[in-house]
């Protein structure tokens, strides 16, 4: 469940801490940029794991996001934060992530320094019911069919195009 008090640092562009700011004033004020980590999941044969946000969260309910998203702690750093989320989320211990970018999203309600990260993971998954509705694997041909109709959050399709230009699939599974 989401939390108003949560602290968050607020950084500058090249993420140096500012000032820490609660979640509910990060959220709700589009100047106070503020770190995250995203992180691709994906399964041997080249699927993407998406999860379906939980009708709880603050923002984009019930739409389908990247693999794993979060927020970092104050003092934590990005490689940390990733594998906190991942375990959080989906139950994944011990995965080896490949960083892939940094990059900046403004939405009306707020903006993010978002770090990401790639791993490739052929275990179970085990999702946390209190912060997904659901996640499956996607293929490409899937995701690119949805793109554009509202499914996805803007996060998630921004962060798709930036993925496919910058690390192309290896395996595309249509």
């Amino acid at each position: 469940m989401s939390q108003p008090d949560e602290v968050f640092e607020v950084v500058d562009e090249q993420g140096q801490v500012l000032r820490l700011a609660s979640r509910g004033e990060c959220h709700g004020d589009p100047s106070l940029l503020h770190r995250v980590v995203h992180v691709l999941v994906f399964n041997p044969a080249g699927r993407l794991f998406l999860q379906k946000r939980a009708d709880h969260k603050d923002i984009q309910p019930g739409k389908w996001d990247t693999s794993v998203g979060g927020h970092l702690c104050p003092g934590e750093d990005a490689e940390q934060g990733a594998l906190r989320e991942l375990e959080e989320e989906l139950g994944i211990q011990g995965a080896k992530l490949e960083r892939l970018y940094q990059y900046i999203m403004r939405s009306a309600v707020e903006t993010e320094l978002v770090t990401t990260f790639r791993t490739v993971w052929a275990g179970e998954i085990h999702p946390n019911a209190r912060e997904l509705a659901e996640g499956r694997f996607w293929s490409a041909g899937e995701i690119e069919a949805t793109l554009g109709q509202s499914v996805f959050t803007p996060n998630f399709e921004e962060e798709y195009r930036r993925w496919k230009k910058v690390k192309p699939p290896k395996k595309i599974d249509r």
